[in-house]
């Protein structure tokens, strides 16, 4: 394969154009002329932008460092001689973060495309070796001379050594292996610490179950004891609390049939207070106090006497009828008034006396109704018809209200009898009260309640941890499923341990295969980057030593030891590394056509003379294949 020209929108270049020609190409540019991005150009040309790239601290991905500096699209062309074919490729960009992923590949001078090559596989199709394989063999990027191993190299390398194959690597085989073993055990982590934390823990979880069924058993023996003990102690106080209710009751029932007699005789007394009352208020003198009456009958008595006396003096009518009868004959006499003078003067004098003693008389007769109207009306203000029925009406009433007062006091006896036998009541009823609390109470039953009730919390209690030890359990599992469990880990982790040592085994005998392919292959290299290394310096390092990270050491003809890169100059460090890479391509890259050697300022750091043996090496190279050196040395 030989590129012949490239036409570059990309970076610092807008549709900018190089050619280039078989044998040795010299690119010659100062720096910041764009000799990078021209390399870079021609890696993307062949392998594309990788558009899955971000950016992070210290890098920045192609497709933005890479960004036409114009803001036209990121595109190019590359046109190339394949196979003795004319071949040109093309690839644009139609969405700006998908760079360069439209691609084709025509014969040059046609529309004819090229079957096999796309845009994913035209480098390794072209080159015959992969991205990664090809920028660490044939393109060689400024500052980065020195190779590093990779799996894709390793791939190359023992595909070339062994079989051909290049599906597998070392490296990826051990990466793959050691991830497994650390899957499985790394210190503290992977599955088999996982298992025998699982084991430990289940084990802990089946001694704690185990631990719990002793347990519950033993609490639940000792709940059907305490259930057994308040049974008995519920009979117990069930009987003893019948004997005292039968006590207490047969108290309060001897009380109550007390206050009930009592209270009969009250409402016997009470009954004859008002069969009293009531004939006393149908008395003469009603219901009046016996001191009042008797004063005030009294009084009524010696009026009637006094009016009675009044009476008795009272002036006889038997004189005004003489005197008017004499008057009588004076009036007779009066018409011969003048016979009977004498006489006539003596019946006027009669008549007058008996006019004067008629009027006393009518005066008399007036006080003695008036005197018999107020007897009359104090008699009938006592019911008689005489004095002594008055006194006798006054005896019947002091009877009437002794008999009344002595019932009243009987009544007053009876309601004391009454009280005291209701506060005898009240006691017995507040003490049954107090003795029928068989909580606070003192009693026999009382204290068997007590009991009772300090047996039934204790009941509850453990019925309370019977239970949550019984929820304990039930979440810890059942002790044949965790034995089960326990068994099944204990296998698997036999299992894992088995495929740990195996694994182990593996990476032995893997590291024991790679070192043999190191063995066959690292001398090998090394002698061909011996040849290149002694041609470029005169023959000053005559043996070079890789290891299988391609790490090189340098020995001087004059040396017992070889050197480390990190001991050379510069320029020597160079010089061994681009040795090295050839020595790889010569080794690693396809037979056949060889692809283009694309060298970025590897050289800048060479003296003269060194430089000049350098070109030499690369004219010869080039003979088998283009080389192209961007320099910014004439």
């Amino acid at each position: 394969m030989k590129i012949t020209k490239l036409t570059a929108t990309f970076g610092k270049f807008n549709n900018e154009s190089i050619s280039f020609h078989e044998g040795l190409n010299i690119i010659y540019a100062p720096n910041e002329s764009g000799k990078s991005t021209w390399c870079a150009f021609i890696k993307a040309m062949l392998y594309g932008v990788d558009s899955s790239e971000r950016a992070r601290e210290g890098y920045l991905p192609d497709k933005q460092h890479y960004a036409p500096w114009s803001g036209a699209p990121m595109e190019g062309m590359m046109e190339l001689t394949s196979d003795r074919c004319d071949i040109t490729l093309t690839r644009t960009t139609r969405s700006r973060n998908a760079p360069m992923q439209v691609f084709s590949a025509e014969y040059t001078g046609t529309s004819t495309p090229v079957k096999g090559i796309t845009g994913a596989s035209c480098g390794e199709q072209l080159t015959g070796v992969s991205r990664d394989v090809f920028c660490r063999s044939a393109f060689v990027e400024q500052g980065s001379a020195a190779l590093t191993g990779s799996p894709e190299l390793e791939k190359r390398i023992q595909a070339i050594i062994s079989t051909g194959e290049e599906e597998t690597s070392f490296s990826e085989a051990e990466e793959r292996l050691q991830i497994w073993q650390r899957r499985r055990k790394l210190n503290r982590r992977g599955l088999i610490p996982e298992m025998d934390q699982k084991i430990e823990d289940l084990s802990i979880q089946l001694e704690s179950v185990n631990q719990s069924a002793e347990k519950l058993d033993e609490l639940e023996e000792q709940l059907a004891v305490s259930r057994m003990e308040c049974i008995s102690l519920e009979n117990a106080v069930t009987e003893a609390r019948k004997q005292h209710r039968k006590a207490i009751i047969g108290g309060l029932t001897e009380a109550r049939n007390e206050e009930r007699k009592l209270i009969e005789e009250q409402n016997k007394a009470l009954s004859e207070l008002d069969d009293c009352r009531e004939e006393l208020r149908r008395s003469v003198f009603g219901s009046r106090p016996s001191e009042e009456v008797e004063a005030e009958a009294e009084n009524d008595l010696q009026e009637v006497e006094l009016l009675q006396h009044n009476i008795a003096g009272t002036f006889s009518v038997i004189p005004v009828i003489i005197l008017l009868m004499l008057a009588a004959v004076g009036a007779i006499i009066y018409e011969n008034f003048f016979r009977y003078l004498t006489v006539i003067i003596a019946c006027a004098v009669v008549s007058v006396a008996a006019i004067v003693f008629l009027f006393r008389f009518i005066s008399s007769y007036r006080s003695s109704r008036i005197a018999q109207e107020r007897i009359s009306q104090i008699l009938r203000k006592y019911a008689a018809s005489t004095p002594e029925q008055i006194t006798d009406h006054l005896d019947a009433h002091h009877a009437l209200c002794i008999a009344t007062q002595k019932a009243a006091e009987k009544v007053r006896a009876t309601a004391a009898a009454v009280e005291k036998a209701g506060e005898h009541l009240g006691d017995l009823e507040g003490k049954a009260a107090e003795e029928l609390d068989f909580v606070g109470g003192s009693s026999e039953a009382a204290r068997l309640g007590k009991q009772l009730a300090a047996q039934r919390a204790l009941t509850t209690q453990l019925t309370a941890t019977v239970a949550a030890e019984e929820s304990r359990l039930a979440v810890l599992g059942d002790p044949i499923v965790l034995r089960g469990e326990l068994n099944c880990l204990k296998s698997e982790r036999s299992k894992l341990q088995e495929e740990y040592d195996a694994i182990g085994m593996a990476l032995t005998a893997l590291r024991e295969a790679d070192d043999e392919i190191q063995s066959r292959f690292s001398p090998k290299l090394g002698e061909i980057a011996a040849q290149y290394m002694s041609f470029v310096t005169g023959g000053k390092y005559e043996n070079i030593l890789l290891d299988k990270d391609f790490s090189a050491k340098a020995k001087a003809k004059d040396d017992v030891v070889a050197r480390d890169s990190e001991y050379l100059s510069a320029g020597t460090a160079d010089l061994l590394y681009l040795a090295v890479r050839l020595a790889v391509c010569e080794l690693a890259l396809p037979d056949g056509e060889p692809c283009p050697l694309i060298i970025d300022d590897a050289l800048v750091n060479l003296d003269d003379e060194r430089y000049e043996q350098a070109m030499k090496l690369l004219e010869e190279i080039a003979r088998e294949r283009q080389v192209i050196l961007f320099s910014c040395r004439k």
